[in-house]
């Protein structure tokens, strides 16, 4: 019998109330919801096979109906899929739960897929006779920056079927991410007489005590290694399923259709994510051996890289005191930040009370801009809880400023979306620093550097295993003894010879993005080397950044990570501009040694 769950030291962790959306999955409102999308789909519908007869203002004027349409159809059932989905992310073993939103995701795919042929059509249209359309017709010119990202995506679209094909299939191919969710959701690491969650075993990691992390950290390989060979196949089966639609579409390296959707061409990830690699020394290699030298150590075993720097256990938060932080943090960016991320607390938009079933990790979910946004996240009451917390409420408010857009303009490429959760997460640190006594200080300081090196050296780390896995897979199948070697390899470079992975072979089973996104990790070193430059000019002129950052945020998706940039002064093609990140970090580790 598995051990329960402790919720009770922080019961008042907030639990999300849905029915914003909808009561219960017997609500009679799902259906008729269902109902009016078919209808919105149909009406949009009427325009198929008229587009290419018509030109000037008319062609603009049916281009703002049909798009207009397209969106509150999305938006209908994006409130349908989020609802089935936040419900069954806090209680992945409800077998209920799993097919109701198994059952809602096919009865979308049903109503979507006739919609196909939408920017198959637009896409037909000469490039000039768009443009002259939405001049001609100036209501339609909004569409242009989503009509950009169509345009994008013209040389690799297919027919008609084969479109059509593909969106049927959804529902078939996600639920091999179902299955991964679901297995990580009951899997349970042997830790003495316990059995610990996913999320349990992984806080357990940044316990005080040594022998609790190593218990920790062998339970959670025990689990990992019982699972491996599922995972193996769950990931294998993604790749082969991506490797044939991207052959189909004309994509060259497995990575390119993710970096079409980000904007961003493939060159520069590889500049980025080769720039990470030659810094590995100077960043995680030395700090790991710092801290080992600091904790009395030859080397860190993998358990005690997130290890607390003293000995004495680190400070705990109650919720109230969490969320107290992380106001005040968005507070000192000034505007209207605080008062969005308070909107969060006020109402119960936050579901933060750890319990069994529920997935691990956090997110912050925007469903769709004609409604409110979700944050989910697991609290164990740490430092880390408190930044990831920040993290996700960055998300949520930037995704409450671009809902003005409406939601196919709100929705905002990787290489911008992860800019305000990392920012929030550098001014929570700030905040918590600034508060701190002289002897926490250390802590904090190491705790930063970790996570940055987390959200860096580690996601490019992870971004090279997967693409080496992808390339692999191309040829075959790739056996599990084989991921694990690849995964040694990549992860070992990253981190260095200071930490000991022995039993560290199988830890990428439960890391979701490799199933979920592929190739969205890279998206989080973007966002953090980014944000780096963006807080060096935060602290030259605070007053003058706030407004042109909330800026930022409010364009959603409708400009270019470029175009946004470019009010204040950086130039991300600049292979220069990468630099400022990975100096900043390595200044906090110059700060570390000092002391």
């Amino acid at each position: 019998m598995n051990a329960p769950v402790k919720t009770t030291e922080f019961a008042d962790a907030p639990l999300w109330d849905l029915s914003d959306l909808y009561a219960s999955r017997e609500d009679a409102r799902i259906a008729a919801d269902l109902e009016r999308a078919r209808a919105l789909v149909d009406r949009m519908n009427a325009w198929q096979g008229r587009l290419a007869a018509l030109s000037g203002a008319e062609l603009g004027r049916a281009l703002d109906e049909a798009i207009g349409l397209y969106e509150q159809a999305a938006d209908v059932m994006g409130a349908l899929g989020a609802y089935a989905f936040l419900a069954a992310s806090t209680n992945r073993e409800d077998a209920a739960a799993q097919g109701f939103e198994a059952d809602v995701r096919e009865k979308l795919t049903v109503i979507a897929t006739p919609t196909v042929w939408l920017t198959l059509e637009i896409n037909a249209l000469d490039e000039a006779a768009v443009e002259a359309a939405l001049t001609a017709h100036a209501p339609a010119a909004r569409w242009a920056p989503w009509l950009r990202r169509v345009r994008a995506m013209k040389p690799h679209e297919l027919s008609a079927e084969l479109e059509t094909f593909i969106a049927e299939r959804g529902p078939i191919q996600a639920q091999w991410p179902r299955l991964f969710d679901e297995t990580l959701a009951v899997l349970r690491a042997p830790v003495g007489d316990e059995e610990l969650t996913l999320a349990e075993g992984l806080n357990r990691l940044s316990d005080a005590d040594g022998a609790k992390r190593q218990a920790a950290g062998e339970g959670l390989s025990t689990a990992f290694s019982g699972i491996a060979r599922t995972m193996a196949m769950v990931l294998n089966t993604v790749a082969a399923e991506k490797a044939l639609e991207d052959r189909k579409r004309g994509f060259k390296r497995p990575a390119d259709s993710r970096h079409l959707g980000n904007e961003v061409d493939g060159e520069s990830v590889d500049a980025m994510a080769e720039a990470v690699a030659q810094a590995y020394p100077r960043l995680a290699h030395r700090y790991y051996a710092l801290k080992a030298k600091a904790m009395g150590k030859d080397r860190l075993a993998h358990w005690d890289r997130n290890a607390p720097i003293e000995a004495a256990a680190s400070r705990a938060y109650d919720w109230a005191g969490g969320r107290a932080v992380v106001l005040s943090s968005f507070a000192d960016l000034g505007g209207d930040f605080a008062e969005r991320a308070g909107w969060f607390f006020d109402r119960p938009w936050i579901d933060a009370r750890a319990r069994a079933g529920k997935q691990s990790g956090a997110y912050a979910h925007p469903v769709t801009a004609d409604r409110h946004p979700y944050v989910f996240l697991n609290w164990m009451g740490e430092r880390r809880d408190v930044l990831t917390l920040a993290h996700e409420l960055g998300h949520g408010v930037h995704q409450t400023l671009a809902a003005g857009q409406g939601s196919l303009l709100a929705d905002t490429p990787l290489t911008l979306a992860e800019t305000a959760s990392i920012f929030a997460e550098g001014l929570t640190f700030d905040r918590l620093l600034a508060e701190a006594t002289p002897d926490e200080q250390r802590a904090l300081l190491a705790g930063r550097i970790e996570d940055g090196l987390n959200t860096v050296v580690r996601q490019i780390a992870f971004h090279r295993f997967e693409t080496r896995f992808h390339d692999e897979r191309a040829a075959g199948e790739v056996p599990v003894e084989r991921i694990r070697e690849i995964w040694m390899e990549e992860l070992g470079a990253s981190l260095g010879p200071a930490v000991d992975l022995t039993g560290y072979e199988d830890w990428w089973a439960y890391v979701s993005h490799f199933v979920h996104a592929p190739f969205y990790v890279y998206a989080y070193a973007f966002g953090d080397l980014l944000v780096a430059a963006l807080m060096e000019t935060r602290a030259k002129d605070p007053a003058a950044f706030t407004p042109l950052y909330r800026d930022l945020l409010s364009g959603g998706g409708a400009r270019t990570y470029v175009e946004a940039l470019k009010p204040f002064g950086l130039n991300p093609r600049d292979p220069a501009f990468w630099t400022i990140g990975t100096k900043r970090l390595e200044g906090l580790i110059d700060r570390f040694e000092a002391l």
